[in-house]
């Protein structure tokens, strides 16, 4: 079992608001039923992925079998609009262009041979974003709080949603949610890799399935 060091600095909880993935976020949800708004595109393909993978091994999804899924709206020039490698606004690119060596770490981490395996990490940050805004709110309005505390509302929350969606949790073996490792390393100030943030909440993920 992966043990994190105890710290005894106290993290803000507000700076989880302002996260790489929390902006990337925002930035594309900001006006989410525009006709032509990407966030919108995404969603569609977000809900394809995750319905498919509750009764389809995700090693054997394809972009046609979710190009199906997402029909009416679903086609091979969507689908590559919001996976792969030209794909406009991948969370990827979000942590490249931050350049901070946390980010650089979480995109090398992230960084998927196909497009599929690149919508299933997306489709898990969407997935599990209602329960981290929760998880905000609940540790904003409690005031102060240990790294340890935070860290503990950060597994609960991926547990809950993690219960709630067990196959889209299970995908690409047991990945967890990108910002759950990127809120995880922010609350260690930087003192934790990504490679042992994502193992640890692995870790947890398995052991709840």
């Amino acid at each position: 079992m992966t043990t994190l060091a105890p710290l005894t600095a106290t993290p803000d909880p507000d700076n989880l608001s302002n996260t790489v993935v929390s902006r990337w976020h925002r930035r594309l949800s900001a006006n989410p039923t525009a006709k032509r708004s990407h966030w919108r595109t995404k969603t569609v393909y977000f809900r394809a992925v995750a319905s498919l993978v509750a009764g389809t091994p995700a090693a054997q999804l394809t972009w046609k079998s979710i190009v199906e899924a997402a029909a009416p709206h679903g086609s091979r020039s969507t689908f590559y609009e919001v996976a792969g490698a030209h794909a406009r606004h991948p969370l990827i690119e979000a942590f490249i262009d931050d350049g901070r060596m946390d980010s650089i770490q979480l995109a090398l981490y992230y960084r998927r041979p196909d497009a599929v395996a690149q919508l299933l990490d997306e489709a898990k940050v969407w997935s599990y974003w209602p329960y981290r805004e929760k998880m905000i709110d609940a540790v904003t309005n409690a005031g102060p709080a240990s790294p340890e505390a935070l860290e503990a509302e950060v597994t609960s929350a991926m547990l809950k949603w993690a219960r709630a969606n067990p196959q889209l949790a299970a995908a690409l073996n047991h990945a967890p949610p990108a910002c759950t490792v990127e809120d995880l390393m922010l609350i260690r100030h930087g003192r934790l890799a990504a490679v042992r943030a994502a193992n640890h909440l692995t870790e947890r993920l398995r052991r709840a399935a």
